[in-house]
C-alpha cells in the first residue's frame, strides 16, 4: 500500500507539471510571426506613403505650370465678365496659350519682313549717297567743265530721255495704291533699276540719241 500511494503521488505530480508546462507554453506569444507581419505591413505603408508623396509632387508641378502660363499669357488675364469670377479651366488656359504662341509667330514674321525692307532701304540710300558724293567731287574738281557749251534745250532733252526711260520701269514696278506700298515699292525700284551700272547705260544711250539728232 505504501508503495502504491507513493507511485500515485509521483504520477499526480508529473501530470500537474505537464499541465503547467503546456499552459505556460500556450500563453507565450509567437513573436516571430508577429514581427514578420509588422515588418510587412510597415513596408506597404512606406510604399503607399512614397507613392502618395510622388503623386502630390506631380500634381503640384502641373498646378504650378498652369499658374505660370496664366501669368505669362496676357489673354489669360483678360477674362470675360461672364467668367471673371470663375477660375479658368485647364483646357481654356491651353487654348489661350496656343493662340498667343501663334500670334507671336505672326508678329515675328512681320518684324522679319520689316527688317528686310529696312535693310533694302539702307542699301538704296547708301547707293544714292555714293552717287551724290561722286557728283559733288566731280563738280569740285572741274567747276567750269562744260559751262556754256551745251544749251538748255539739249540738257532738257537729255534729262527727258533719262526720265522717260526710268518712268517706264517705275510705272511697271511701283504701286501707288497706298502710301505704305508706295514707300516699299519705291525703294525696291531704286535698288533694282537705279544701280550705277543701269543708270550709266541709260545715260549713254540717251547721249548717243541726242548726239545723233544734233549731228
Amino acid at each position: 500500500p505504501a508503495l502504491f500511494m507513493e507511485n500515485a503521488r509521483k504520477g499526480n505530480i508529473v501530470s500537474r507539471a505537464n499541465s503547467i508546462g503546456s499552459t505556460s507554453a500556450s500563453s507565450v506569444p509567437n513573436t516571430d510571426d508577429e514581427d514578420s507581419d509588422y515588418h510587412q505591413e510597415s513596408y506597404k505603408d512606406q510604399r503607399r506613403r512614397a507613392h502618395t508623396q510622388a503623386e502630390q509632387k506631380r500634381r503640384d508641378a502641373i498646378k504650378k505650370g498652369y499658374n505660370d502660363l496664366q501669368a505669362i499669357v496676357p489673354t489669360c488675364e483678360q477674362q470675360d465678365f461672364s467668367i471673371s469670377s470663375q477660375k479658368l479651366s485647364k483646357a481654356i488656359v491651353l487654348q489661350k496659350t496656343i493662340d498667343y504662341i501663334q500670334f507671336l509667330h505672326k508678329e515675328k514674321k512681320k518684324q522679319e519682313e520689316e527688317v528686310s525692307t529696312l535693310r533694302k532701304d539702307v542699301l538704296a540710300l547708301k547707293i544714292m549717297k555714293v552717287n551724290y558724293e561722286q557728283i559733288v567731287k566731280a563738280h569740285r574738281d572741274n567747276p567750269n567743265e562744260g559751262k556754256n557749251q551745251i544749251s538748255d534745250e539739249v540738257k532738257f532733252n537729255v534729262f527727258q530721255g533719262i526720265m522717260d526711260s526710268l518712268f517706264q520701269s517705275f510705272n511697271a514696278s511701283v504701286s501707288v495704291t497706298s502710301f505704305q506700298e508706295l514707300s516699299a515699292c519705291v525703294f525696291s525700284w531704286i535698288e533694282e533699276h537705279c544701280k550705277p551700272q543701269t543708270l550709266q547705260d541709260i545715260v549713254i544711250g540717251v547721249l548717243r540719241k541726242v548726239k545723233s539728232q544734233l549731228y
